[in-house]
């Protein structure tokens, strides 16, 4: 069974929340990455969606930082 705090690896598209919650970061930090262009992601009708890939895509180009 799949629950919203958990969502399932294989889901494509996220909304904001779902994808703020898999990226452990919080809504409106994505809705910034989204509006920055740093986060890509796709309208249907007039809701925002957020590519799994995307969002993998994302983390990997993340910089690591070393202390």
């Amino acid at each position: 069974m799949t629950t919203a705090a958990n969502p399932s690896p294989t889901r494509a598209l996220f909304t904001v929340k779902g994808a703020a919650e898999y990226l452990s970061l919080g809504r409106s930090t994505v809705y910034e990455l989204m509006a920055a262009n740093k986060l890509p992601y796709v309208k249907v009708g007039r809701i925002r969606r957020l590519r799994r890939t995307e969002l993998d895509a994302f983390v990997a180009q993340l910089d690591v930082s070393t202390n």
